[in-house]
């Protein structure tokens, strides 16, 4: 029984330290990781669009 309950204890001063320890982004550092995502995405879907014009024009 006391291993038990010491278990759960050290669990949740585990999680509760590795919740401490985060690091909380600013507003400025999270619009410039979505426009990095949203510039990723952009760059993604123009290399889709050229493979498939590539395709397209191999097909003929």
């Amino acid at each position: 029984m006391r291993k038990s309950i010491f278990m759960f204890v050290f669990a949740l001063m585990t999680i509760s330290f590795a919740m401490s320890c985060r690091e909380e982004k600013t507003t400025g550092e999270k619009i410039e990781e979505g426009i990095e995502d949203v510039g990723d995405g952009i760059e993604e879907g123009a290399e889709e669009v050229e493979d498939a014009v590539e395709d397209a024009t191999d097909d003929n």
